[in-house]
């Protein structure tokens, strides 16, 4: 059974998103104002793509130019949530390396046909699972290495490389970007179940059928996020993406 599209839907949206603002604001988390713009954000994207999704899958250069705009969207989201600084476009590289080679495996092999309808959700669901764990391991390492600055020239005093340095301090913070995607995995059917299975019990497939399915997506999901974590810790420890300059010392 589907949810209607009808005003009681709206309205019970519309309430949920007060809730949510009104929670946020008296336990004073700070992001009341960013909770209220992306709920709406998320009306008007849905909105907009469910109504441009017919003519999206109808031509592989509508297709590619959809696929690009959730890669672009995805880079910029996560880069600007790492650092505001020009290096945020870094994001692009850890995305990439972890679903680029996830979908070519996935259409090599034929398991996701070249259809828009096949690949535009399989894709959407993976950028999503790399901007996740790119955000949170390059968010983690920055926050790490601006704590700990101390023990970085510490071992820079001592010899150590400069990447080397800043790999000890910011490896075990940014390795917790994996914990949501494994605390998912390891729970998957007793404690939750997925949006993949119920949207494919919905459909009218099999249990069978829509646990191959869950179980595709959440293994996929782990090779893309290991991946986009272990990119953007290297970048971080490069110096690549960073908050501020790097001292002659640390190099760049």
């Amino acid at each position: 059974m589907l949810l209607p599209v009808n005003v009681t839907l709206g309205v019970v949206l519309a309430v949920l998103l007060v809730v949510a603002v009104a929670v946020v604001a008296l336990a004073r988390l700070g992001h009341a104002r960013a909770v209220a713009v992306a709920g709406l954000r998320a009306a008007v994207q849905l909105t907009a793509v469910s109504y441009l999704i017919g003519w999206v899958v109808s031509a592989v250069s509508w297709l590619l130019c959809f696929l690009l705009l959730m890669f672009t969207v995805a880079t910029r989201t996560a880069g600007r949530r790492i650092t505001k600084n020009r290096t945020w476009w870094w994001a692009a590289v850890p995305i990439a390396a972890g679903v680029v080679p996830v979908v070519g495996l996935l259409l090599l092999t034929g398991l996701v046909p070249p259809r828009g309808l096949a690949l535009i959700p399989v894709a959407g669901i993976l950028i999503g699972g790399a901007l996740t764990a790119t955000v949170l391991g390059g968010r983690r390492a920055l926050d790490e290495l601006e704590t700990r600055r101390g023990e970085v020239e510490a071992g820079l005093a001592l010899g150590l490389p400069a990447r080397d340095a800043r790999m000890e301090v910011a490896r075990p913070a940014a390795s917790d970007a994996l914990l949501p995607g494994l605390d998912q995995t390891r729970t998957v059917g007793l404690v939750t179940l997925p949006g993949a299975f119920v949207g494919m019990l919905l459909g009218g497939a099999s249990p069978v059928q829509a646990g191959a399915v869950q179980l595709f997506v959440l293994v996929a999901l782990l090779a893309v996020q290991a991946a986009a974590c272990a990119v953007v810790l290297e970048l971080v420890a490069c110096g690549r993406m960073h908050r501020v300059p790097l001292t002659p010392a640390e190099g760049e």
